[in-house]
């Protein structure tokens, strides 16, 4: 797809550069093309691809930048690298892990590190649990079993850092029931007309 079509698309979102439009054009070729052989996402529409998956990472990822600089990023269940790539797309500067115990979808989050040359980005090809370092901004996307994956992604937060759910509206009364030990910021609305909304999280600085 052209790069200024993406543009286009992503205007309700964020505006980026011509180096960043490019990136996200060999991303969504490649994302298609591997679509054809593993489920990497149930969106087979670049156009929507572009809006849902880009658009709602970058908004993510440019709000949670506009708060403060941010050194290192864990995105747990990161499946096609929403919002972890598009994080280390727009701050190159961050370190960002991305989360993935799926092999498949491993081997095709290496591919695309790989091809897009992004060296800020490192793939951990294994269970949440297993991870043992933390992050201060850790972001959960369209996850499986959130109730057992919240508490999990709040222990890879560092102490005062932040947790940055992309949900349902229905759901972020289910996350602060969660998490009461949490401070959360009042829900920001995603462009778009999903009922998505980006609910950030700050953990307590006391170690646990």
């Amino acid at each position: 797809m052209e790069t200024k079509a993406i543009a286009q698309l992503l205007g309700p979102y964020i505006h980026l550069d011509e180096t960043r439009l490019r990136a996200i054009s060999k991303y969504i070729d490649l994302l298609l093309k591997w679509n054809a052989r593993i489920n990497l996402t149930a969106i087979r529409v670049p156009e929507e691809i572009i809006q849902r998956h880009f658009g709602e990472s970058f908004f993510a990822a440019n709000h949670l930048l506009a708060q403060g600089a941010v050194d290192d990023v864990i995105d747990m269940g990161s499946g096609a690298g929403f919002p972890g790539v598009p994080f280390a797309l727009l701050a190159p500067q961050a370190s960002v892990t991305l989360i993935e115990s799926n092999h498949k979808k491993v081997t095709f989050l290496r591919e695309l590190v790989f091809c897009l040359g992004v060296v800020n980005v490192a793939v951990f090809a294994d269970r949440a649990e297993k991870y043992s370092n933390t992050a201060a901004v850790v972001t959960m996307r369209a996850v499986e079993k959130f109730n057992e994956s919240l508490p999990l992604a709040l222990h890879l937060v560092k102490p005062g850092g932040r947790i940055a759910l992309m949900i349902g509206s229905p759901q972020v009364d289910v996350a602060t029931e969660l998490a009461k030990q949490t401070e959360w910021s009042v829900p920001v609305i995603v462009p778009g007309g999903h009922s998505r909304v980006l609910l950030v999280g700050t953990k307590s600085a006391k170690v646990e």
